[in-house]
């Protein structure tokens, strides 16, 4: 049960995270900030892409756990396009 709910935290975390930088991105965007402003809202966006990747690259290698071949755990890299063209 505590792995679920270490799940939804993380998933969350990683929602939360994205609509931040989508924030962040549409204000750097609009312009007519100070450069103060631009810098720090920069800063800020970097800091959330590198926590976003994290947890991607964490779920990628759990993903990756689970897949089993021939009753053994092997890493398959997942492929969108193959999914996304069948």
């Amino acid at each position: 049960m505590a792995d679920q709910d270490t799940g939804s935290r993380s998933a969350e975390s990683f929602e939360t995270s994205l609509d931040e930088l989508e924030k962040v991105v549409k204000e750097l965007e609009a312009g007519d900030l100070s450069l103060e402003r631009s810098i720090q809202l920069f800063e800020r966006g970097v800091s959330l892409s590198d926590a976003c990747r994290k947890q991607l690259e964490e779920a990628e290698t759990r993903v990756e756990m689970l897949i089993r071949k021939e009753g053994k755990i092997a890493a398959e890299p997942f492929s969108p396009e193959k999914t996304e063209n069948a």
